[in-house]
């Protein structure tokens, strides 16, 4: 139970420093829609979500009202489309994300995710028309989100399909280019992806979840800043053992209102409370940002020596305030860095303090890992492909999630600014060193064995 004090200074977070929970999910089984028959399926994939979501935006605004904590985005994640329609083919495959698309908009939600496959160990037929509608499918849609997982710690890294996410990246890019390649901002390549993201663009409902449930993404980069500046100026002396410290306690409170929330919404809807996503998500706004905890603790910028040993702290401190607040924390969980989303880590970009080879150390012990990077529009589909593969194997060897959402935008150059709008937010396009010097080997194709941690059963 919270203190009293604690319950003011919630309030307080809710006042002044851009506390909100971040997103509930609804995931929704769609396997038992299965038909060799596409209009068929297109239609039960359309009555089944929408008999379990009809309800879904009524219901979290009355549970935001009564608690007066805002609810910002509401989502259906559905189970990998690559299975449940394994039967069609790619021009099918977008049928499938169109019908997504208008079951979106009806229910009146931002995002969907599941446009996805799991293809660490191979692909069948169903995971290849997949992979190969995603270009088309996330241009014609505005609210589809896609996920291909290529690697695991037990499986290794599949290196043809890497290979052919940087073929498929440069294509959605094209289609995009007006928008500064947007459809890729809805694309992630993940290793060790979870079952129960809530956050977009990687949610989609795992093979062993329920047949409905609700997951919830909370965030809180704000919180987290304002309680290390008021520590510091009551007390300069503090030691960083002594603010890994607040940092566990502040992750704490944000939880436990995440998880009231999202079992209030849950026990309304009548399906089960899965997880609380406590990861650190920052937005475009001023006050919102992962990147300003890096200042508030001495450091110049994100980027500059020390930001890795500082980032692991802040991971290590949400997750344990976390873990103590719920019985059921999953998803990601720790603190993002997407580039373009964080204001602040968009201007270390700008500026120089970035650099791509420093954000690939920074995701060795974050959350996610290479997130809303803009990159020069002539990289080529080799370089992309070998650029998630390091993000890969940082993934496999660490026995942890990591993922890219790489957008190569068309006929930009490193130090143009990217424009994708709302919550995307805005970036400058990092320089990429020594494009083309990876063609040999990515090449070779094949599959990366699996590290000798997967033999831990």
């Amino acid at each position: 139970m919270l203190t009293d004090r604690e319950v003011l200074s919630t309030f307080e977070m809710l006042r002044n420093e851009h506390l909100d929970v971040r997103t509930i999910t609804l995931g929704i089984s769609i396997f038992d829609c299965a038909s060799d028959d596409l209009s068929r399926f297109k239609q039960n994939i359309h009555d089944k979500i929408s008999r379990l979501a009809q309800n879904l935006i009524g219901t979290c605004e009355d549970v935001a009202l009564k608690y007066g904590i805002p609810i910002v985005n509401k989502r259906i994640a559905v189970s990998p489309v690559a299975v449940a329609a394994c039967p069609f083919s790619a021009p099918q495959m977008v049928e499938v994300a169109r019908t997504l698309d208008d079951i979106a908009r009806e229910i009146g939600i931002d995002f969907i995710g599941g446009f996805s496959a799991l293809v660490e160990k191979g692909m069948t037929r169903g995971d290849r028309a997949l992979i190969e509608a995603i270009p088309q499918a996330l241009t014609e849609t505005g609210r589809v989100c896609a996920s291909i997982n290529v690697a695991s710690t037990h499986a290794g890294i599949n290196m043809d399909a890497v290979m052919l996410m940087g073929r498929t990246i440069k294509r959605a890019a094209a289609l995009t280019a007006d928008a500064d390649g947007i459809a890729c901002a809805k694309l992630c390549v993940f290793a060790n992806i979870p079952q129960d993201i809530p956050f977009m663009a990687g949610a989609y409902l795992g093979v062993g979840e329920p047949d409905a449930v609700i997951n919830v993404g909370v965030s809180g980069p704000g919180v987290v800043k304002k309680a290390i500046d008021r520590a510091r100026a009551m007390n300069p002396r503090l030691d960083l053992g002594a603010l890994s410290e607040i940092i566990k306690r502040t992750a704490f409170k944000v939880t436990r209102v995440g998880e009231i929330i999202g079992r209030q919404v849950a026990d309304k809807l009548g399906v089960p409370f899965g997880v609380v996503d406590l990861s650190l998500a920052p937005t475009p706004n001023v006050g919102d940002s992962v990147g300003e905890i890096f200042q508030s603790l001495g450091l110049q910028s994100i980027g500059v020596p020390g930001s890795t040993a500082l980032l692991a702290m802040l991971n290590d401190a949400v997750k344990k305030g976390g873990a103590f607040a719920s019985s059921h924390v999953g998803g990601l969980s720790g603190a993002f860095i997407p580039v373009s989303e964080d204001l602040n880590i968009a201007e270390a970009a700008r500026s120089g303090h970035l650099s791509l080879e420093k954000l690939e150390a920074l995701t060795s012990v974050c959350s996610v890992g290479l997130d809303m990077v803009a990159l020069p529009g002539d990289i080529s589909e080799t370089t992309l492909a070998a650029i998630i593969a390091d993000e890969m194997a940082i993934g496999v060897v660490n026995k942890k999630t990591t993922a890219t959402r790489l957008i190569p935008v068309p006929g930009k150059k490193a130090g143009e600014k990217a424009f994708f709008g709302g919550l995307l937010g805005e970036a400058t396009i990092i320089h990429v060193a020594n494009n083309g010097g990876s063609q040999e080997l990515m090449s070779l194709g094949g599959r990366i064995p699996a590290p000798i941690q997967s033999l831990v059963n």
